[in-house]
């Protein structure tokens, strides 16, 4: 179960996203007295759910009928896929926390003006972005796992706490400051996604297709070993491989430096500027 806590916390930041996305255009619509469009966003969610889905099925399908090599090189450019989309969804709900409902608003403001399949389409677009980034990075967390069922346990917990969330921010029952959930969230994401960097480099290294698979940056095979318990609950946190290569180690270190620096600089920003604008006007 070591590799329960990163997926379930993919699968709540994934699933929280695409649960306030429904919550806000059902809201909306029920506000401004226009339940009959509702079918078109549940329409549209549906589709994207189902477009998801099929596509983690034909890439765990497609990589079962290929040979080690092949299944190493597809499995590492998977989870650079994956990295690339948690960092993006980082940044991007960081910046839009604050905005958010008022964006989805005017696009099905504009949807309904258009018709029924516009509707749909904003909820499916909406959805299928969240869907789809899910099924990447849940390949790529089933493989660096390979037989264990942690990932899937864990995305299924995530997902189960995300939609009872969103059905509470609905109901007006929680009041969660957003900024603050993803800006905790996105900086242990951040360290998720060098783990997930890390290894799959290490399958790009096994494929052959990147050189110095013996060549070390350190070995803990000793002090911690992986099937140790210490040793399996940073694998399955962070990805910790107690063999890294030093192609590994500095993709490791490069990530974290630069990808948490940016993710935090405009934060700190931020506050430095309020106490700032405080004194202008006194």
């Amino acid at each position: 179960m070591e590799y329960v806590f990163s997926n379930a916390l993919i699968g709540l930041r994934e699933g929280l996203e695409a649960a306030l996305v429904v919550s806000i255009l059902v809201a909306y619509l029920v506000k401004t007295d226009r339940r009959s469009a509702l079918r078109w966003v549940w329409l549209g969610v549906a589709s994207a759910v189902l477009l998801s889905v099929a596509f983690g099925a034909v890439v765990t399908y497609s990589s079962a009928q290929m040979s080690f090599e092949q299944q190493e090189l597809f499995g590492g450019t998977m989870s650079l896929v994956a990295v690339a989309f948690v960092t993006g969804m980082v940044f991007w709900m960081r910046s839009t926390a604050r905005r958010i409902s008022g964006e989805l608003r005017g696009k099905l403001d504009q949807a309904i003006a258009v018709g029924p399949l516009a509707i749909a389409l904003v909820a499916f677009l909406s959805v299928g972005r969240e869907g789809l980034e899910t099924a990447v990075f849940f390949y790529a967390a089933t493989e660096s796992a390979r037989e264990n069922t942690g990932p899937l346990v864990g995305f299924v917990i995530g997902i189960a706490v995300a939609v009872v969330l969103g059905w509470a921010i609905y109901r007006g029952a929680v009041r969660i400051d957003l900024t603050r959930f993803f800006t905790v969230t996105g900086v242990l994401l951040v360290f998720v996604a060098a783990g997930v960097l890390g290894y799959g480099l290490h399958d790009l290294q096994e494929a052959a297709f990147i050189p110095g698979l013996d060549t070390l940056a350190f070995d803990l095979s000793g002090p911690v070993p992986e099937d140790s318990w210490y040793g399996a609950l940073l694998k399955g946190v962070f990805n910790y491989s107690a063999r890294t290569t030093v192609v590994q180690a500095v993709a490791w270190l490069a990530y974290v430096a630069i990808t948490l620096t940016a993710f935090l600089w405009p934060a700190k920003q931020a506050r430095a500027a309020v106490p700032a604008a405080q004194g202008a006007e006194q």
